[in-house]
């Protein structure tokens, strides 16, 4: 072992099972609701986590994943700017390892390009067989298409990561631009042949993609599984996208169908999006209290990852904590996983039909719409009027019994969520946005309905 490497026992007895970090002066790639998780009393156990084996290469994973879209950061004197706080992402990662986490997923693309280096820097300094590194392909632009700028995207991770092999490399966001994407990005340039010839040269030790909106390129790849050989296949799968994705976007498939299609090749999936961008854990008043009736001390967000991990052929479930709380209570959740009884099931699918009727525009926050071109914060408008609307902020009728309350809670909030000059009324429609949407949402479209119903709240004429 190398002097830099961190001895398991003495990292464990340093951060102690039961370790307390203060979040307060934490600053995240994304606003949390920190009032999703419970406080639950003792220590989290370090030997409890549930595992599930890789049936390529016999990894066995935990089933909590740790994905790095969303580290911390701390401000900086910059307007708008911010910086990754190593100092928390080390910490967050060891204690991760210290209670049986070992996949790490991230992304050049992730924390404004920032996340692998962070990773790098916080995994290097434990051995390297006691984790997992995924990261992707993420050639999202045309000018990044070229085979020799997607083969120096690919070796830059490995440099970044500290790494000399992946052990899960994605195919970055499949789905989006359709069939015509597909090929501009990883089948007429080579690419595609060229990382099933790093698999078998030991530099990529398991191949597959992530998963996002396009039906006939998710079925013509797993129709090409033979040729191929996908270890694994990431996809969006949650309580409420397990039968009802198109109900939230027309253009999303119905995550019962995704799992279904990969089990039947024994294809493990690995599932991102557990709380559906975190609308499962931000949920309306009376939704929470239908949880809590159920199981008190349970967080609203660990119904949604028991929901995510329960499937047999699931082989880790990504979640990106940003707070130290979010870690020990999804800690907690698996550790070990009390699978869902058909009466939960149930009852979830009851809760998802209850969700439905909340008209909330479906972004994740990962922030790939970013940035605007004319400045506009765009995920931080989704956002506020998501959160408003699961609250009951969101004026209905000028009659209400609630109008006066709820019209101020939501103009005074948009103006602190949001400064003024990267507000929706500054969106000229250029459209640019709308390509880059994983969720294929009509960003311009959906600014433009959130202006209007701001300015109706301001001169109330709503």
């Amino acid at each position: 072992m190398k002097k830099k490497d961190i001895d398991r026992r003495k990292f464990l007895k340093i951060l102690g099972a039961g370790a307390v970090t203060t979040t307060a002066a934490m600053y995240g790639c994304k606003s949390e609701n920190h009032s999703a998780t419970t406080e639950h009393p003792g220590n989290i156990p370090t030997d409890k986590m549930t595992y599930r084996t890789n049936p390529t290469t016999g990894d066995h994973v935990s089933l909590l994943g740790y994905g790095c879209m969303r580290l911390p950061t701390v401000p900086t004197a910059q307007e708008n700017g911010d910086d990754i706080d190593q100092e928390m992402v080390n910490k967050l990662t060891d204690y991760a390892l210290a209670h049986g986490v070992n996949y790490f997923d991230t992304s050049p693309a992730y924390c404004k390009g920032r996340s692998e280096h962070a990773m790098g820097i916080a995994l290097s300094r434990h051995p390297r067989n006691s984790y997992f590194i995924a990261t992707k392909l993420s050639n999202f632009s045309p000018d990044t298409w070229s085979r020799e700028a997607s083969i120096a995207m690919y070796r830059n991770s490995l440099k970044e990561l500290q790494v000399d092999y992946i052990d899960y490399m994605l195919l970055h966001a499949i789905g989006m631009g359709g069939m015509e994407a597909l090929k501009g990005r990883y089948l007429d340039n080579g690419i595609l042949d060229f990382l099933i010839a790093e698999r078998k040269a030991g530099r990529i030790r398991n191949l597959g993609f992530s998963y996002h909106g396009d039906i006939e390129v998710f079925d013509y790849l797993l129709s090409r599984h033979e040729e191929i050989k996908w270890d694994f296949v990431q996809i969006q799968l949650n309580y409420v996208d397990w039968k009802h994705a198109k109900e939230v976007n027309p253009r999303n498939t119905d995550a019962e169908y995704l799992y279904g299609e990969l089990t039947k090749r024994n294809i493990p999936s690995i599932i991102m999006e557990p709380l559906l961008g975190g609308r499962l854990s931000n949920v309306p008043t009376h939704i929470v209290g239908r949880l809590k009736q159920r199981r008190p001390t349970d967080s609203v967000a660990s119904w949604a990852f028991r929901f995510a991990g329960s499937p047999e052929k699931v082989l880790t479930v990504l979640s990106g904590m940003t707070y130290m709380e979010h870690l020990q209570d999804n800690l907690r959740t698996y550790s070990p996983l009390h699978t869902l009884s058909q009466e939960d099931k149930d009852f979830l699918e009851e809760t998802a039909q209850l969700m439905l009727k909340y008209p909330t525009v479906p972004c994740n926050d990962c922030k790939y719409c970013m940035p605007c071109p004319y400045g506009i914060d765009i995920p931080s408008i989704l956002i506020h009027y998501n959160k408003c609307v699961n609250e009951g902020n969101v004026p209905q009728d000028s009659q209400a019994e609630n109008y006066r309350n709820a019209r101020r809670a939501f103009l005074i909030g948009y103006d602190r969520s949001v400064p003024r000059l990267r507000q929706a009324n500054h969106c000229i429609g250029c459209n640019q946005c709308i390509h880059h949407c994983p969720q294929n949402i009509n960003i311009p479209k959906e600014l433009g309905r959130i202006d209007q119903f701001v300015e109706q709240l301001k001169q109330g004429t709503l």
